[in-house]
């Protein structure tokens, strides 16, 4: 058994959840914050068969995609804020996936 740790942004995160309702795939489902864009993730907790991972990866890799957006970078304390108020272009969404095994797994 495998455990699925998906980072996605909140955009992606309810049309996940519903595929993976669709494929049978249980998670759990928690909110979390970005650090550099300070914008709302979601993170889900996800414990497959080492069978399933591929499939579990392929619907995470399908249902969130990456795209650019604008963003203004915070404003600096050092008192010049000539170059840092331009909006610059950065990527967003997509995922991020890590997996790890799992010794043994319960219910209650």
């Amino acid at each position: 058994m495998k455990l699925v740790i998906a980072i996605v942004q909140d955009k992606d995160a309810n049309k996940l959840r519903s595929v993976f309702v669709a494929h049978d795939i249980i998670a759990t489902r928690f909110s979390t914050t970005g650090s550099f864009l300070r914008a709302g993730n979601t993170t889900y907790l996800v414990v497959v068969d080492d069978s399933k991972v591929d499939i579990t990866l392929k619907l995470i890799k399908e249902t969130c995609s990456a795209r650019q957006q604008f963003m203004t970078p915070p404003v600096s304390l050092n008192g010049d804020t000539a170059e840092h108020t331009f909006p610059i272009e950065v990527q967003v969404g997509g995922a991020t996936v890590m997996i790890l095994p799992i010794e043994d797994f319960k219910q209650f």
